[in-house]
């Protein structure tokens, strides 16, 4: 059995779930998300609790089995309390500002750069050198870091770039001069 799949989730106060077949929305304080899953897997809902079972031990149905259930609990999460990623921007100079609902990202290139955010995300500059990007989505979330993220990874020689918050950076050594013979 998926040790994922059979944990049962939990449905806050203030969150309705709504189960029309294969498609599930999910209504909270923050907002509503709507997915469908594979019409083979069987989502219940009985007092608060939301359950996946799948109908067979083949390949395919264990493998849904754990990613519906997770996807679920995320959707459930996402509408009660929302989801955040920070990034850091490290190196002399570079800095973001919030220009509207854009990012002004100055890190290093000849020009700026502005970063619009996906629907159904908030992108905010906490610091000149902090970026928080929040939203109910967990999947759009992570995918707006990815983006931002891209734009200028972290050096593997000097570490400057954008990079998750607390995300470790290893550094290579640079060149060395050879011992005189």
């Amino acid at each position: 059995m998926s040790r994922v799949g059979r944990m049962p989730i939990t449905v806050p106060q203030g969150v309705a779930v709504n189960i029309e077949g294969n498609r599930v929305t999910v209504a909270g304080p923050k907002g509503e998300l709507s997915r469908s899953f594979s019409p083979d897997m069987s989502i219940t809902l009985s007092d608060g609790i939301l359950t996946v079972s799948r109908p067979s031990d083949n390949r395919e149905h264990r493998s849904l089995h754990g990613l519906t259930r997770s996807l679920l609990a995320n959707m459930v999460v996402g509408v009660s309390s929302g989801f955040e990623k920070n990034l850091e921007i490290v190196g002399v100079g570079y800095r973001v500002e919030k220009v509207g609902d854009n990012l002004v990202f100055r890190i290093g290139f000849s020009h700026t750069v502005e970063v619009s955010p996906l629907p159904g995300v908030v992108l905010n500059a906490e610091a000149a050198n902090r970026v928080k990007i929040s939203g109910i989505d967990k999947e759009v979330v992570g995918q707006m870091a990815a983006e931002i993220k891209a734009i200028r990874p972290p050096d593997a020689y000097k570490g400057k770039g954008i990079r998750y918050a607390g995300e470790y950076v290893r550094l290579k050594p640079g060149k060395s001069k050879q011992a005189a013979k």
